[in-house]
């Protein structure tokens, strides 16, 4: 009598099918998570990328600032800028945001290829974005000249 029971196959249909749904019920799950953790890297990705943009917009400024400067004239601080929606820059790092600070200037110096009549101002641009709470420091050098010195005799 056991041996008509294991030659019994009256059911085994449904039993591989139940094992089939939670295979695939693993793979949908799996499927989900996946495509959840992505969307969370794609949006912090995003948002980065505003905060980014956002202080390169504020560094921009500040190269325009430098523009506008003659040798002897101070530059001043960015303060905290609307750039776009929800985006926001001010000079200085994110601890400085509601008292930016100074682009550093470093003096002028001389640049090879240049009598010595004529000299370069060198400043350091500190910068910082944020967009929907992330933030983003930008830190350059410039070097702007030639600017006249000494006594241009």
């Amino acid at each position: 009598m056991e041996k008509d029971i294991l030659k019994n196959k009256n059911g085994v249909a449904l039993v591989i099918a139940l094992i089939m749904l939670l295979i695939l019920t693993f793979i949908g799950i799996s499927a989900i998570s996946t495509t959840t953790f992505e969307t969370n890297i794609t949006g912090n990705e995003r948002v980065g990328t505003a905060a980014f943009y956002a202080s390169e917009a504020v560094f921009q400024i500040g190269l325009r600032q430098l523009d506008a400067l003659d040798s002897a004239t101070k530059v001043k601080p960015i303060p905290r800028t609307p750039i776009g929606e929800d985006s926001y820059g001010w000079s200085g790092s994110p601890k400085d945001k509601d008292s930016p600070k100074n682009l550093i200037s470093f003096g002028m110096y001389p640049k090879s290829g240049y009598d010595s009549s004529w000299a370069f101002n060198r400043y350091q641009i500190n910068v910082t974005g944020e967009s929907f709470g992330a933030m983003k420091e930008v830190e350059a050098q410039v070097s702007y000249g030639p600017f006249p010195s000494g006594t241009q005799y």
